[in-house]
């Protein structure tokens, strides 16, 4: 029926273990998520270093982030 073995499809368990490596590629590409909570610490403004300059992030009244250099 299927010309070669590449062709054909895998059992259920084969395919779960090919797609695991595919799934945890994803995830290491996938970059952190914070909650600005975190980052923000219960205050409105944070300062942040970043190669050597520093910036200020800022939430405003209305929910939003501002990041200034």
């Amino acid at each position: 029926m299927y010309a070669n073995a590449s062709t054909a499809p895998l059992p259920d368990e084969a395919a779960a273990v090919h797609a695991a490596p595919a799934a945890e590629e994803a995830d290491a590409a996938r970059p952190p998520m914070l909650d600005s909570e975190e980052l923000l610490r219960g205050g409105r403004t944070v300062i942040i270093r970043h190669n050597g300059a520093f910036y200020r992030l800022q939430a405003t009244k209305l929910g939003k982030l501002i990041l200034t250099k």
